[in-house]
């Protein structure tokens, strides 16, 4: 899984008993004591617990792909194939996201939909298809181009014009 640490790996899930959770198993899920960890579990009205291991596995792919900014002719006409099938899906927005995340950056993922006229969780699904692509980077709020995305956009902009 992609996270914000890195990419993380699933090694294990066991489902548990309660009272086998110890104060490391407490300590590694994040919490102070597994008398915290219990009232935090204890909120659900019902269901298993589950131990679920994980392992760093590395740095998030998408760190070193945004920073590439050295497109070969090849590579681009590639990267719009993918972003052509993201228009096709829905509609042109793939420019027009990119513009507004360039306009607008670090502005809150709400107040962008709100320009396009677009619910804020497909929004985000957008975005971060495009930062999966390596085109955006997501800060606390908002988002901003990557130095891939602003190559991307000024050569996907002369593209079409």
């Amino acid at each position: 899984m992609k996270t914000a640490v890195g990419v993380i790996r699933v090694t294990d899930v066991e489902q548990i008993k309660e009272n086998s959770i110890t104060k490391a198993d407490a300590t590694k899920a994040g919490y102070e004591s597994v008398n915290s960890l219990l009232k935090a579990l204890n909120k659900v009205a019902s269901g298993s617990v589950y131990k679920v291991k994980l392992k760093y596995e590395s740095e998030d792919p998408r760190i070193e792909l945004r920073e590439k900014t050295d497109l070969a002719v090849e590579d681009f006409k590639k990267l719009m194939a993918k972003l052509d099938r993201l228009d096709k899906t829905r509609g042109p927005w793939v420019l027009i996201v990119m513009k507004l995340i360039k306009r607008y950056p670090e502005r809150r993922a709400g107040d962008l939909a709100e320009i396009m006229k677009m619910d804020k969780l497909d929004f985000k699904v957008n975005v971060r298809k495009l930062k999966n692509l390596g085109l955006t980077i997501s800060h606390e709020i908002g988002y901003s181009l990557s130095p891939l995305g602003d190559v991307v956009l000024d050569r996907f902009q002369n593209r079409v014009t």
